[in-house]
């Protein structure tokens, strides 16, 4: 009936006017973010732009209620995650330390190697810590350098301050489901989403070659 598809509709605007407002509340308030990882260094960086999102954020995500399917699959998946973060720069020197604090993470937690791709004049690395099967991992790291195709035509802004960027470094931890966490950070808007997403079709791609 009419009125049960404008109520369908009234629903769906209430739970994205609600996801916006959580994920905008971590710029309004600064007491969700905490750094669990061994990059807590950047974020005293004047040069290194930082996103860090914790369990608790996630958890408010996850306990919306909605009758959009893709809203209601976002929030299972976010529900899922313990944590997020990303650190972006310009700066050349900047990613030079980010290479070397990348290979040491990797070295130390042991994470195998997921892909690598080649865009531009950048280069992008994957690296996984293993789940509970092929398509879950517990870590996801994600490290690129140079200015790629993919991140030379984004336009991200915080502040009203435009962010161009070099290097961008996204580590999220959690239940991690490969096949859903393009979506994921694309729902987010998080620096890195566009090139998690062209990773997720060349993986795909492998899988079906």
């Amino acid at each position: 009936s009419t009125n049960s598809i404008f109520k369908l509709k009234i629903n769906k605007m209430k739970t994205q006017t609600q996801i916006q407002t959580l994920i905008f509340s971590l710029v309004l308030f600064p007491t969700f973010l905490l750094s669990q990882n061994l990059f807590d260094k950047y974020e005293d960086y004047s040069d290194v732009s930082s996103i860090v999102v914790n369990q608790k954020m996630f958890d408010m995500l996850s306990d919306i209620e909605t009758n959009d399917p893709d809203a209601a699959e976002f929030m299972i998946q976010a529900g899922k995650l313990k944590n997020l973060t990303v650190y972006t720069s310009s700066s050349t020197e900047i990613s030079s330390i980010m290479s070397r604090d990348v290979a040491n993470y990797v070295k130390k937690f042991e994470l195998e190697e997921l892909m690598r791709i080649k865009d531009g004049d950048s280069n992008i690395q994957f690296y996984i810590l293993e789940g509970k099967d092929d398509n879950h991992v517990k870590e996801l790291l994600m490290f690129s350098s140079g200015t790629s195709n993919l991140t030379s035509q984004q336009s991200y802004s915080i502040n009203g301050k435009k962010l161009e960027f070099e290097s961008v470094l996204l580590l999220l931890k959690g239940d991690i489901d490969l096949r859903e966490v393009s979506n994921l950070t694309a729902k987010l808007d998080v620096p890195g989403g566009d090139l998690l997403k062209n990773a997720n079709k060349n993986l795909t791609n492998e899988n079906y070659d």
